[in-house]
């Protein structure tokens, strides 16, 4: 049985992920500092795969305790790499923090990994190293534009600095996936995205709003070059991201990787308008949202959704699941915690 380490496997992707590896049998580690996650999600991971995961609570800022860490778990075979701050807006505001948290905790990962007999990341990257594409979709092949956003720009020197590790060292394996925007909860509705605070992202926004948490969900400008207005993006549930995180991470446990650094884009394939996220809930949710239209936020692009031939046909995998989909299981999950 491999054992897997998962940073941030508390979080919102980290704990569907540590699911989806448990329900396939891997050994599960999670390393995680709490700071935008919950330690109830231990136990909800542990009541739906009936197996709890070993738990380390850590900041992976601190060299010396990720050494420690790597000495205390002997054996593991692959780390899936998701710690890191993930608010563009923040990022705008606050650039010191994000280059801090997201670059300091992969070198220092990286050097620990660069160490065992088995070398595998999957790192969790982003649509936003594309910046605002020239042309829709967008493939693996589209160049890599210059951030809109310190948070954009952290996730493209961190795939810069496993891109260089992985021309130096034969036996070092990685795969970079570049999310779109992952949405949705667990069937469950045990796990699901929990914002500390104010939430950063449309959809949690919305059941917020819709449950009376938030008096009025803001929509960031109405004069973008779309069809009605508003930005466009390629909304994956969360449930299909994290299956994505265990086909990558088989691929290279099993050598089956074409080159020993690769790039997956995770998507749908298909645009999704803030008009249309917010029609889609209140058409699964039956309630009606009380939203506003304000002014453009910094950091925001336009248009972004994938092409995703290269992860269907190379990698083997397809969202398999609809917007309304994951709107109606994020709105479950919206209930299940304010109960």
């Amino acid at each position: 049985m491999d054992k897997i380490l998962v940073t941030g496997g508390l979080g919102f992707i980290g704990s569907h992920t540590v699911v989806a590896l448990q329900d396939e049998g891997f050994e599960v580690i999670i390393v995680d500092d709490l700071s935008n996650s919950s330690i109830e999600n231990l136990d909800r991971i542990t009541s739906i795969t009936g197996k709890k995961p070993i738990f380390e609570e850590l900041d992976l800022r601190d060299k010396t305790k990720v050494q420690n860490l790597f000495k205390r778990h002997e054996g593991i075979t692959g780390v899936i790499h998701f710690a890191a701050s993930k608010a563009v807006g923040e990022s705008v505001e606050n650039p010191l923090k994000y280059y801090e948290n997201n670059l300091n905790s992969l070198i220092y990962l990286l050097q620990e990994i660069d160490k065992l007999p088995h070398s595998n990341i999957i790192f969790s990257s982003s649509c936003t190293v594309y910046g605002q594409a020239e042309k829709m979709p967008i493939t693996e092949n589209a160049p890599v534009q210059a951030a809109e956003s310190p948070y954009g720009n952290t996730k493209q020197i961190g795939e810069e600095i496993i891109q260089d590790v992985c021309k130096v060292k034969e036996g070092f394996k990685a795969i970079s996936l570049r999310y779109f925007n992952p949405v949705g909860a667990h069937e469950s509705a045990k796990i699901g995205e929990l914002p500390l605070g104010v939430p950063q992202n449309l959809v949690p926004f919305i059941t917020q709003t819709a449950i009376g948490l938030r008096e009025q969900l803001s929509v960031f400008g109405d004069d973008y070059p779309t069809p009605d207005g508003t930005c466009i993006r390629d909304y994956i549930h969360v449930v299909d991201l994290a299956k994505a995180h265990v086909v990558a991470l088989k691929r290279i446990l099993n050598n089956n990787n074409i080159t020993n650094y690769e790039t997956f884009n995770l998507g749908t394939g298909k645009g999704s308008s803030v008009l249309e996220v917010i029609q889609a809930f209140e058409r699964v949710s039956g309630e009606k949202l009380n939203y506003k239209i304000v002014g453009r936020r910094a950091g925001d692009i336009v248009s972004a959704y994938a092409d995703t031939e290269k992860a269907n046909k190379v990698l083997g995998w397809k969202a398999e699941l609809s917007l309304e989909d994951a709107m109606r299981s994020a709105w479950k999950w919206e209930q299940y915690i304010r109960e």
